[in-house]
Order: structure tokens, then C-alpha cells, then sequence
């Protein structure tokens, strides 16, 4: 497995696999890998001859009041995570590498309607943060697809949007969200709870499965299964941001006539913020 920290070595490196005709499958991450992240790569390596991985904190898509500057940076744990699951490359560049120019005034990438809503409210300008590094990163890699996680439903269709409407000849991967065994998404900032904080996360996704039960006993008053929702998740110690129902492609409010949702949340649990979502179709 190599790394490389250069746009100039990943394109050189990238060119001889494609001169010997090899596919290529790119995984983009933030590093800190846990087991989510490597299924994208195991489902990555099953479907290309040549794998990539980035590990990129990207600062583009953090808030003024948010965690990149303490977010785990683990390359050497990383590395041997990925040697072990079929990664051919990693590309680890740092911020200059990324943005030479600088990140003020740098052109960036929006999808706008669909990421400006839910974590494009809470969040103000992560999608765009999130859809121009993307974009970066397929111009440097070029690959014939490339693999994302369902737990961060939202951002993957944002990806799938961007890569329509800009034409990229990329397939976009979405690989069901790896949880533990008591129902938490995996995820990098898991381990900011504490050990209360922790036996009461799966709690999140445990509501999202009463909504879908609701759904599938005939429920269609989404307004008050939403609130419903917040209520309990307040009641159990959560701050909630949103629990939300909705169209599963495009995120829309579903008609009361619908038989697939997708039924998003995202909450802070002390000083953490957790997402979750559950697709259900009748």
C-alpha cells in the first residue's frame, strides 16, 4: 500500500494503473477510521481493480463553533486499518496541498435547494464545504466510482446531484450505514461521550424505528410523528435539531398517499452531535 501526500504523486501513480487498464474506486474520508469506513472500502475493492483512499480533515465544511481542530487526526492508525482490507493508495494532503490558493474567496461547489435544507440549515454552508472538496478530489483522482456511506444519507445524494448535473462519469456507491451491536451508527465523534452518554446514544436510532413502526401501522401525520419523536428524544436527555420524514430521492415532504420515506434525525447528546436516518419502504 502506498501514500502519497501530493497531487503530483497520486496523478503519477494514478497514470500507470490506468495505462495498464486497471479501474479505480475512490473512498473519500476524513480519516479516524472504525469498521463503517472499511466497509466502504471492502465494497470499494469488490467492484474496482484499484483502490483509493483520502484522508482529508476538510476545513471547508466545519462551522466557526465546531470540532476541526480537535477532530482525531490517526494516519498511522489508519494506515494499518487500510492495509488490511484491500487499499492500494492513500492520499493525505495537507490544507495547502488542497487549496494552494488559499480557502478565502476559493470557487466552490453548491447544490443548492437540496443542501440547504436540514443539516444545510444547522449547518450553514457544510454542503458546500463538503461538495466542493468532493469535486477536488474527483478532478485529482478521476476515478470510475466511488463509495459513501448511507449514514450521512443526506450528503450522499447531494454527491449523486452534483455528479448529474455536472456530468461526471463517476458512479456513486452507497453503502448501508455499519452499526453497533446495540444500534448506534458508527461514527468518528462516538467516542466524545461519555460512558453515560454512550449507553443512552442508541436511544437515537431506537426512535427512528418507533416512527417507522407508526408508519407501517398506518400513521400519515408526519408533523405530529416528528414532534412525537423530539418529544421523547428531549425526554431521555437529547437536544434534538430535527427529526424529519421524508421522500427518500429527493428529500421532499411525502404525500399522505406515499409507501417509502427516509426518517432523518440529528440531535446533541451533551457536547456531541450524532445523526441518524432509517429508510423504510412498505
Amino acid at each position: 500500500m502506498l501514500t502519497v501526500h501530493t497531487v503530483e504523486a497520486l496523478r503519477a501513480q494514478l497514470a500507470r494503473w490506468r495505462e495498464a487498464g486497471e479501474t479505480l474506486a475512490l473512498v473519500p474520508t476524513m480519516g479516524n477510521l472504525h469498521e463503517g469506513h472499511l466497509s466502504l472500502v471492502r465494497r470499494a475493492r469488490s467492484e474496482a481493480q484499484r483502490v483509493v483512499v483520502s484522508i482529508f480533515v476538510n476545513p471547508l465544511q466545519f462551522g466557526p463553533s465546531e470540532d476541526f481542530d480537535r477532530y482525531p487526526r490517526t494516519l498511522d492508525e489508519d494506515q494499518q486499518r487500510l492495509r488490511g482490507v484491500g487499499c492500494d493508495l492513500v492520499f493525505a494532503p495537507t490544507v495547502s496541498e488542497m487549496y494552494p490558493g488559499g480557502r478565502s474567496g476559493i470557487t466552490r461547489v453548491s447544490v443548492p435547494g437540496l443542501g440547504e435544507q436540514l443539516e444545510g440549515e444547522f449547518r450553514p454552508g457544510f454542503f458546500d464545504g463538503v461538495a466542493t472538496v468532493v469535486n477536488i478530489l474527483f478532478n485529482c483522482v478521476q476515478p470510475q466510482l466511488a463509495v459513501f456511506g448511507e449514514k450521512d444519507y443526506q450528503q450522499l445524494l447531494v454527491i449523486r446531484r452534483m455528479v448529474a448535473e455536472l456530468q461526471l462519469p463517476i458512479r456513486v456507491i452507497g453503502e448501508p450505514t455499519a452499526r453497533e451491536p446495540d444500534g448506534l451508527a458508527l461514527s468518528s465523534r462516538n467516542q466524545y461521550l461519555s460512558a453515560e452518554e454512550r449507553r443512552l446514544a442508541p436511544t437515537l436510532h431506537r426512535a427512528l424505528q418507533a416512527v417507522a413502526e407508526r408508519l407501517r401501522s398506518g400513521a400519515r401525520d408526519y408533523a405530529g410523528l416528528q414532534q412525537e419523536a423530539q418529544r421523547y428524544l428531549e425526554a431521555q436527555g437529547f437536544k434534538p435539531q430535527y427529526v424529519a420524514i421524508r421522500e427518500p430521492q429527493r428529500l421532499e415532504p411525502p404525500s399522505p398517499t406515499a409507501r417509502d420515506w427516509v426518517i432523518l434525525v440529528a440531535a446533541h447528546l451533551g457536547r456531541t452531535r450524532l445523526i441518524d436516518n432509517l429508510v423504510l419502504s412498505l
